[in-house]
Order: structure tokens, then sequence, then C-alpha cells
């Protein structure tokens, strides 16, 4: 079974090692390459994936306060409807020995 779960955990962990691997074909790029002289196809401007962050940032956000909004509301109705419970038994309740003065 530990040789099972090594072998796993080992390619869990070489598989993505693998999939980012240089592409086979062409020359390797040595040094650094301005932006403005790589081909079309490869440049990726920022813009776009800066605003698709912050904008799945900020819905995330919104999506915990609503979330955090639904809970505080549900808690509310529900110390509501204790006191009431507690409203309808008037004097009568127990003491803090669990058992009726008299």
């Amino acid at each position: 079974m530990k040789a099972v779960t090594t072998f796993i955990w080992s390619l869990w962990l070489t598989i993505p090692m693998l999939a980012f691997q240089q592409p086979p074909g062409g020359p390797p790029i040595e040094g650094f390459e301005p932006i403005d002289k790589l081909p079309p196809a490869e440049q990726l401007p920022a813009a776009p994936l800066l605003v698709a962050a912050y904008a799945f940032a900020w819905l995330a956000v919104f999506f915990y306060l609503w979330t955090v909004w639904r809970r505080l509301n549900r808690v509310e109705a529900e110390m509501r409807v204790f006191e009431k419970r507690q409203s309808h038994r008037g004097d009568a309740a127990p003491g803090p020995s669990g058992a009726h003065s008299r």
C-alpha cells in the first residue's frame, strides 16, 4: 500500500513539471527578449487579465458578504422566535437551579 501511495505522489508531483516544459522545436531562448520583438501571437496584454482578476475578487467579496447577510438574518429570526417563547413563559420560568421557587 505504501508503494502505491508513493507512486501516486511521485506522479502527482512529476506531471505538472512535464506539462510546463519548453515546447520542442526551435532554438532555446537565450536571455531576455523584449516584448516588442515577439510575434503578435505570443504577446499577451495584461489589461484584460487584470480586469478579470479584479472582477473575480470583487465577486468573491460580494458573494461572501451576501452569505454572511443571509446567515445573520437567519440568526436574527431565531432570536425573535426565542424572545417570543420566553415572553410566553412569563414569570413562571424556573430559577437558576431549574426548580420553581415558592
